[in-house]
């Protein structure tokens, strides 16, 4: 049975039966379909609370109970998870994306189902400002790093780290508000956009987070990756390490190819720092997505999340690992799973590359239905038609679509998907039109 309130501040438990005994029952905050799934398999009684912007027709039909709030809302959620809890009884609170898993973990704690501090050390992963505060605390490598604090900290931070440097939201995702100061002359334009964004919601892709203030950081140099790993109890055991594909000109992700391209000094030197990096911080149990640069001053953690990857990461990571990071994910809070013992060995490659194309205005979309329909493609998706404006590329809510493959080796799979994404799918742009010429009085 599903139900859903948008509108009474407590849910009413009456017509709604208790779960089947002897079920475990999770209280899931947000996610996605796939998710939900994952329980649906393995027979638990899911209690879903879910944004009112993010159900599907699936999570009702699925979801054993669906409690329809603004969870990361804490006075608004809290009320609701108490009432399932009396009413269904919770063997594990778990949230596996981004804006769930601090009340997710405020929630686990309030129950006394973790070990009470799962909500700091989700904080302390969220908010980039705490992250880099408890590392410096602690001794463990960092970048400079300060908080915005008027117009004078811009300069400031530029005497002492040096130029450029980076200026971050604290609590955003998918490079949404990332700003680069090439030099003191530059200062006026980050400044500027710093007070137009500071204090709203984000205002592309997704609406579910506040920008409350920016973080300066000394520019990290050098290739940059994602370390995918599955945490268990204690014990960290990487899966992958994923190859990204990126771009001094913007913040958005073109690209992740696994595994990555690494010799072996290379990838134990990654692996050891996010190793320490996750005990450093506090992360016990769960899956989690860390981003570092093997810099010029050795391995730099960009930012990190106890969460999964997104943009296609767990596919990439199942298809040429076999581990479903879902499946553990998911799995391992209730205790129906057996941790992972040591680091899995590639059985292939998987890459994913966005679609591009140059500024103006769609005139014609063709060639997604037969690139998807390939054996060596695992997704292929194009999110604009006929009509629709392609912005300059800024962030990754500029980009087109995406195409997924898997081959036998990574270079392999990059050369294929990346003319799959570049030729087979076509977009055909009618380019912004010139601005007029100026003519002398």
């Amino acid at each position: 049975m599903s139900t859903a309130d948008h509108t009474s501040p407590v849910p009413s438990p009456a017509p709604v039966p208790a779960a089947p005994t002897g079920r475990k029952t999770v209280l899931l905050i947000g996610g996605v379909d796939a998710h939900v799934e994952r329980y649906v398999a393995l027979g638990v009684t899911t209690v879903l609370i879910q944004h009112p912007d993010k159900v599907t027709e699936y999570q009702t039909r699925a979801a054993d109970v669906l409690l329809v709030v603004d969870y990361t809302d804490w006075d608004t959620v809290r009320p609701f998870a108490e009432a399932a809890r009396a009413v269904y009884g919770v063997d594990a609170v778990v949230s596996l994306t981004e804006p769930g898993v601090t009340p997710a973990g405020r929630l686990g704690d309030l129950f006394g189902l973790t070990d009470g501090r799962r909500h700091e050390v989700s904080r302390r992963m969220r908010d980039k400002s705490l992250m880099r505060r408890h590392l410096a605390e602690n001794g463990l490598p960092a970048p400079h790093a300060a908080l915005v604090e008027g117009r004078e900290s811009l300069d400031a931070f530029g005497e002492r780290a040096g130029y450029p440097f980076i200026v971050k939201p604290v609590s955003t995702t998918a490079g949404f508000g990332l700003l680069r100061a090439e030099n003191r002359a530059d200062l006026d334009r980050v400044w500027a956009r710093i007070r137009e964004m500071d204090g709203g919601r984000t205002d592309r892709g997704s609406t579910m987070f506040t920008v409350d203030g920016f973080l300066m950081e000394s520019y990290i140099d050098g290739p940059e990756f994602s370390v995918e790993a599955l945490s268990f109890a204690g014990r960290h055991v990487v899966v992958a390490v994923t190859e990204k594909l990126t771009s001094q000109e913007h913040f958005a992700e073109l690209g992740h190819a696994v595994p990555a391209r690494l010799d072996a000094d290379d990838r134990t030197a990654l692996t050891d720092a996010v190793e320490e990096f996750l005990t450093g911080m506090g992360v016990t149990d769960g899956p989690s997505h860390t981003e570092i640069r093997l810099s010029s001053r050795g391995p730099l953690v960009i930012e990190s999340h106890n969460r999964l990857g997104g943009d296609n990461i767990v596919e990439l990571v199942e298809a040429a690992y076999g581990i479903d990071m879902i499946a553990y994910g998911t799995a391992w809070p209730l205790g129906l799973v057996e941790p992972l013992t040591a680091s899995p060995e590639p059985k292939g490659a998987a890459v994913m590359r966005v679609v591009l194309r140059e500024p103006g205005t769609v005139t014609a979309v063709a060639g997604v239905d037969e690139v998807r329909a390939r054996p060596d493609v695992i997704a292929a998706q194009v999110n604009v038609g006929p009509g629709d404006t392609v912005r300059p590329l800024r962030d990754n809510w500029d980009r087109l679509g995406s195409v997924v493959v898997t081959a036998a080796d990574t270079d392999s799979a990059v050369e294929l998907c990346e003319r799959l994404a570049g030729e087979s799918i076509r977009i055909d742009v009618e380019p912004a039109a010139a601005a007029a010429p100026v003519l002398a009085a």
